[in-house]
């Protein structure tokens, strides 16, 4: 099977599972892609001198940043940043797995958690779920055996992989059913000549090329451990 036709399917088949009811929690953690999003509109309003208001996290997984901008053009890197940086976070946790730096990966989404919660999120929902999320993380990683804070990482990592995907699917197809109510393609569209169902398609496009690194590089991994026989964590 050659490695886009991997990708979709693996793709497809965390979908089917991940929104069924056959894995508990499911739920809970795949707003950790929803966090990663809305940090990734924050840290770039602030690297262009805006001023973030504040993000709010929901229980439909949706979140919004309110930010303020001095330039118009501004907002075309900003509308770009959240899925951009969700499928590359998503990508860099399984690059990281590949290299058995899973404990530095849960450091880095440990420390957008607790930056969300400190700097950026407001709305009840929002730093309750944080809150929860940090304290569990920290729990698993100080007290849980090895090979629990593997599959812990391995489950948090695979839902954000398919939540970073299956959001561009959802935005492309809200840029074609009523463009004007797409989030950041219709933001983008606002401010540019291009359509927001080319956003939304060039969201899909990056998301599933970045989906194919990181199923690559765990493939990898798995390759690497049947040859040697390496069973370390």
């Amino acid at each position: 099977m050659g490695k886009w036709a991997k990708t979709i399917t693996i793709l497809l088949v965390l979908a089917f599972i991940t929104h069924s009811q056959w894995v508990p929690f499911s739920s809970f953690f795949r707003n950790v892609d929803t966090m990663i999003h809305e940090f990734g509109h924050a840290m770039v309003t602030l690297m262009l001198s805006g001023t973030v208001m504040n993000i709010d996290l929901y229980a439909d997984h949706s979140g919004v940043t309110r930010s303020l901008v001095s330039n118009r053009a501004a907002m075309i890197p900003i509308g770009l940043s959240g899925y951009v940086t969700a499928s590359l976070f998503a990508w860099g946790l399984f690059s990281l797995y590949a290299r058995r730096r899973q404990t530095l990966g849960l450091l880095l989404i440990m420390g957008v958690a607790v930056g969300s919660l400190l700097l950026f999120v407001r709305n009840g929902f929002g730093m309750a779920w944080l809150a929860g999320f940090i304290v569990l993380t920290a729990v698993v990683m100080l007290l849980a055996p090895k090979t629990v804070v593997k599959y812990y990482y391995l489950f948090i990592a695979f839902l954000t992989l398919e939540e970073s995907v299956t959001g561009s699917v959802t935005i492309l197809l809200a840029a074609y059913l009523h463009p004007g109510q797409a989030g950041d393609a219709s933001v983008l569209a606002n401010v540019s000549p291009v359509p927001a169902i080319v956003w939304g398609a060039g969201f899909l496009v990056f998301s599933l090329w970045c989906a194919k690194q990181a199923i690559t590089a765990f493939a990898g991994r798995r390759k690497e451990t049947r040859q040697t026989g390496r069973f370390n964590y």
